[in-house]
């Protein structure tokens, strides 16, 4: 059955930047066929759009959904201080948490118009089974994307990292358990150690091992803080890019979160190897951790997409507004040039597509899988936008009217479709309670 979205300002993110001002879209067995403008193809289903801006679907590079459940805590901390705040209250979680946290969590980006997400989910406390499978199964059940990884953390106090001891796991359970998700869910699964204040360098080196075994792609946090460099240059002599180098990581089949404190020796490291970013504004400003250097990693051809990060972080999952951020975080570091509207889209779309390793998703092109958003432009916040597609990125946050994953429709007219919002935030509520002290 083929649907065809037509009367619509269609912004592709193809290599040419192309945009239909009344344009159309056509899709069929969950991948796009054609997209153009004038007269349109015949089409099983036709939806008058109504002058809507429509792009690719977001793509979230970076999250941890578990975190819903602890929003607004350790308000004015530092990372590592927030970090110790939440430890022990993150020590709590359990499948049935953790799958309502995830409801949430998914629900909330898509309607931001976000249809792929990676989760970073590293926080297994012991005796608890099922955290990832819970995800899987709350993500299955929208309609949504998720790539899940498998994070692990054994750096514990005691050792001289942050986590707490009971947090932290030994290295042939995180090895084994990554491998048996692996086989489980093939191509949904990271391999993704924490960060280098949390994970010792044997479990670093054997995850990179592994993964390249089973063919995952890796992830880990760096260069997040000031205090994460010093951490880095006392314990092991060197930053935090020199440490990922030394433990094999400089490679295509990583990226790292954050990357805010990097020099220009650590931005060329990266470019060599085409190393991806995963650049999450809000939670960098909220938590003072500074701006990354978005403009110099594109200028060096780095892989840059855009993550939310934790709802503890960044209490809003919303994917849009973080497009809104990244664009007004780059300018506020390097003036108004620095950075495009429509450059601040391609880093929610097509960017965070390069980042995850995903060649079927973030335009809108023929062959592309039909992820698809649709934005109304007849609403206040958009009246008096000359330029449709600036205007979506100035004025978020918006929720999006329409989203297709894969051709299958998960979002109308602003609600979802496989679930009800109500229901999710009421369950969601039930979990939160234990986590409230």
């Amino acid at each position: 059955m083929s649907l065809l979205l037509e009367h619509a300002h269609v912004a592709t993110i193809d290599d040419a930047g192309t945009e239909h001002a009344d344009g159309w879209l056509l899709v069929s067995g969950g991948r796009i066929d054609a997209v153009g403008t004038g007269a349109p193809p015949d089409a099983d289903e036709r939806v008058d759009l109504r002058g809507a801006v429509v792009t690719p679907g977001l793509v979230n590079t970076h999250h941890h959904l578990y975190q819903t459940l602890t929003r607004a805590r350790a308000q004015q901390a530092t990372l590592f201080e927030w970090l110790r705040e939440l430890y022990p209250v993150w020590a709590r979680i359990d499948e049935e948490s953790v799958y309502a946290a995830a409801r949430t969590g998914l629900a909330e980006l898509m309607l931001s118009g976000c249809t792929t997400v990676f989760d970073h989910h590293y926080v297994f406390p012991r005796g608890t089974s099922g955290l990832i499978e819970a995800e899987l199964r709350a993500a299955a059940e929208l309609g949504v994307t998720l790539i899940a990884s498998r994070g692990s953390m054994d750096l514990g106090e005691s050792q001289g990292g942050l986590p707490p001891d009971e947090l932290v796991e030994d290295i042939d359970t995180v090895l084994a358990d990554t491998e048996r998700l692996a086989n489980a869910h093939p191509g949904q699964i990271v391999a993704a150690p924490c960060s280098p204040f949390s994970v010792t360098g044997r479990l670093m080196r054997e995850s990179a091992e592994l993964a390249r075994r089973l063919d995952l792609r890796l992830h880990t946090h760096l260069a997040e803080t000031v205090e994460e460099d010093d951490y880095c240059r006392e314990l092991y002599g060197c930053s935090p890019v020199e440490y990922l180098e030394r433990l094999g990581w400089i490679a295509g089949d990583v990226w790292c979160a954050h990357c805010v404190h990097l020099g220009a020796t650590d931005i060329g490291t990266f470019a060599s190897k085409s190393v991806g970013v995963a650049h999450c504004p809000t939670s960098n400003m909220r938590l003072g951790a500074g701006i990354a250097p978005v403009r110099d990693l594109l200028d060096a051809r780095v892989p840059v997409g855009l993550g939310v990060d934790g709802s503890a972080s960044n209490e809003r999952g919303d994917l849009l507004l973080e497009v809104k951020q990244a664009l007004l975080a780059a300018r506020a570091s390097g003036g108004p040039t620095a950075l495009t509207a429509r450059d601040a889209l391609r880093l929610g779309t097509r960017g965070g597509a390069a980042v995850l390793g995903l060649e079927d998703i973030g335009s809108l092109e023929p062959g592309q899988r039909a992820d698809i958003a649709v934005w109304r432009t007849d609403t206040l916040e958009l009246a008096g936008a000359r330029d449709l597609v600036p205007g979506l990125v100035l004025s978020a946050p918006h929720r999006v009217d329409r989203l297709y994953v894969g051709g299958a429709e998960v979002v109308r007219d602003g609600s979802l479709v496989n679930a009800d919002e109500d229901e999710i935030a009421r369950r969601h509520r039930d979990q939160a309670r234990r986590f409230a002290e």
